[in-house]
């Protein structure tokens, strides 16, 4: 009996043995997956919070004094130019333009018959001039009479859609008061705030005489159908922000976009001479980025990177690699740093066309 059991102690001891060898070796036959860094000309695809205002956008304020009549028009309704919207009582200054024509005829009596008297040199030219300037005088009061006159007609400046009625029918209404906004909204001026770091990369990679085109991502998460151009940018930066304003202008004649709206404009960069590295190489400690490179003896080293911009699948590496490092691209958990590894090396094109690249 004492026999069989150290026979049995032997053969469990032999067992562990062999299973850890071939442990062992599995562990020293298994390879991995190693890559460099690709460098090639693309771009990325920048997004900024946007102001959409319209690129005509008033006030329309009433020009007199006195109770509005009529309304002619309606909230969200669009006008044509010179169409009636609003109309002030008139008879006040119909009154006056009556006063001053009736003034006016006497001002005109009174310089023809002084006319008369000069001519037969019974009156000096001075009265003579005297009766002119009272006739021009009166005009004039006659044609400012007919300027108030018109000011009770309210008429549509432009094309545009209304805002809100801030009056309604019967109200009286101080010079200057608010009757309602209007908007031309058949092109739209997108505002969007750039940092100086990036004004300067667009100064310097804009080619003259060409406008950057953008796009316009709408508040629903969705692409607006028109494409816009960059076409000025402001004079000074915000010392407060360190952004300084672009504007972009879209045509808008289907109407979508509205004054007030807001959204995101998409401005793609260029990037020329880009380090690329897949980003399933990459792993995350403290909010780092970091890969594994192999060194030559064939170890594995931990190297933080920064990155730069985001690609689809990518990542555009700006420190801590260079074109000839090899780096891991399988087995990111399996291995440790200063671990020595068995590799097998595939070139970074070949692992590029696996991946969706977006380049120009």
């Amino acid at each position: 009996m004492r026999r069989f059991s150290i026979f049995i102690g032997l053969f469990v001891v032999l067992s562990y043995t062999s299973c850890e060898s071939k442990k062992h070796e599995n562990k020293e036959e298994t390879k991995y997956l190693v890559s460099s860094p690709i460098q090639k000309d693309t771009s990325i695809t920048k997004d900024y919070v946007c102001q959409i205002h319209s690129i005509r956008h008033i006030e329309l304020r009433a020009l007199e004094k006195g109770y509005l009549q009529h309304i002619y028009v309606d909230e969200g309704q669009h006008v044509k130019k010179g169409q009636q919207m609003f109309h002030i009582m008139p008879n006040v200054y119909e009154a006056d333009l009556q006063k001053a024509k009736a003034e006016a005829e006497v001002a005109e009596i009174e310089y023809k018959n002084t006319k008369l008297l000069a001519d037969g040199d019974v009156v000096s030219a001075n009265e003579l001039a005297m009766a002119k300037a009272e006739y021009d005088r009166a005009k004039a009061e006659v044609s400012l009479a007919e300027t108030h006159l018109g000011f009770t007609d309210i008429r549509a400046p432009f094309d545009g859609i209304m805002d809100h009625l801030e009056a309604r029918e019967g109200s009286l209404l101080d010079e200057g008061e608010l009757l309602t906004n209007l908007s031309d909204n058949s092109k739209m001026w997108v505002y969007f705030n750039v940092p100086e770091s990036e004004y300067l990369d667009y100064i310097i990679s804009a080619k003259k005489d060409e406008k950057q085109e953008v796009e316009l991502l709408m508040a629903n998460n969705k692409k607006f159908n028109q494409p816009g151009v960059v076409e000025t940018i402001e004079g000074e930066f915000n010392h407060e922000t360190g952004n300084i304003a672009f504007r972009a202008t879209f045509s808008n004649p289907d109407g979508i976009l509205r004054h007030g709206e807001t959204g995101s404009i998409l401005m793609r960069v260029p990037l020329d001479k880009a380090m690329l590295i897949p980003q399933k190489a990459t792993f995350e400690v403290l909010d780092k980025k970091y890969v594994f490179v192999i060194d030559e003896n064939d170890t594995v080293q931990q190297r933080e990177i920064e990155v730069g911009a985001e690609l689809p699948h990518l990542f555009v590496v700006e420190k801590g690699l260079s074109l000839n490092d090899k780096v891991l691209l399988e087995g990111i958990r399996m291995v440790k740093s200063g671990e020595k590894i068995h590799y097998d090396f595939e070139k970074p094109e070949s692992i590029l066309s696996n991946l969706e690249l977006y380049t120009e």
